[in-house]
């Protein structure tokens, strides 16, 4: 019989999140460097990454030369992120704050949020809240680049995905794993499971959590509700700038590029 799995918030074990998700930081670094050049209106080097977790592009930004400021609502994640800047050398304005809300003492050329953590607002007034938040830290011509999954309500399977990386004897397995989504609630359940081999001792880890849903009817309707943000462009997780795509139910990973209007 298979051992059981431990209920623990991923978010409490930094490390392990960080090892699964680094594979693409330099693509969504050269990304987001690219797309600021192209759709900022004056491009500058001052960043903001809301649920900026672990660090990983906060470090990647700061290695490239540009000024990165983050957030994060986990305080395991930002002691995380701080100890990996220090031990790069590198700088970063890092601070508990709530994504619906947030408030911020400066402006952004950049700010970006790119692995679905959006969905994490379950309310159309705090996803609403947050768009705004992020309107106001930006500089006029500024941009925002949103990546999240939308989702398609007349499918009834489940939908998985397997991740696999090691990292200095930590070896990683990542199970996520995605319900089908509820119309008339907008909600859709997510369970993470993770294995986590170091030396000899082994770990298994699950999380449970709930994300709001949007098709793209739904996702347009937000954006217009939000007039200080232009919706200027659509990528997919690919994230190459020659592959921009119409925002449709056609294509279920978008990246969107939103620019606070002049």
């Amino acid at each position: 019989m298979p051992a059981s799995f431990t209920e623990l918030d991923w978010y409490e074990s930094p490390l392990y999140y960080d090892i699964i998700f680094e594979e693409d930081t330099d693509l969504e670094g050269a990304f987001l460097e690219m797309a600021l050049a192209r759709y900022g209106s004056a491009p500058g080097k001052r960043i903001l990454e809301p649920a900026c977790g672990s660090g990983r592009l906060l470090e990647e930004m700061a290695a490239r030369g540009y000024k990165v400021t983050g957030f994060d609502l986990s305080p395991e994640m930002l002691e995380f992120a701080k100890r990996r800047l220090d031990a790069s050398g590198l700088e970063a304005s890092l601070s508990q704050k709530r994504m619906e809300s947030f408030k911020m003492r400066g402006r952004f050329d950049l700010a970006h949020c790119l692995v679905s953590t959006f969905k994490y607002l379950l309310t159309e007034e705090h996803a609403r809240g947050h768009l705004k938040s992020v309107a106001r830290a930006l500089v006029p011509g500024g941009i925002y680049v949103l990546g999240m999954h939308l989702s398609d309500y007349d499918d009834p399977r489940r939908n998985r995905e397997r991740w696999v990386a090691e990292r200095d004897g930590t070896h990683v397995v990542c199970n996520i794993q995605g319900w089908p989504p509820n119309r008339t609630l907008r909600t859709e359940r997510v369970r993470s499971r993770m294995v986590v081999k170091e030396g000899e001792r082994e770990r298994r880890m699950e999380t449970n959590w709930t994300f709001r849903t949007y098709n793209a009817r739904q996702l347009r309707s937000l954006l217009r509700s939000v007039p200080e943000l232009e919706h200027v462009a659509t990528y997919d997780f690919s994230y190459q700038l020659d592959g921009e795509r119409p925002l449709s139910d056609n294509q279920l990973d978008c990246v969107l590029l939103l620019r606070k209007r002049e």
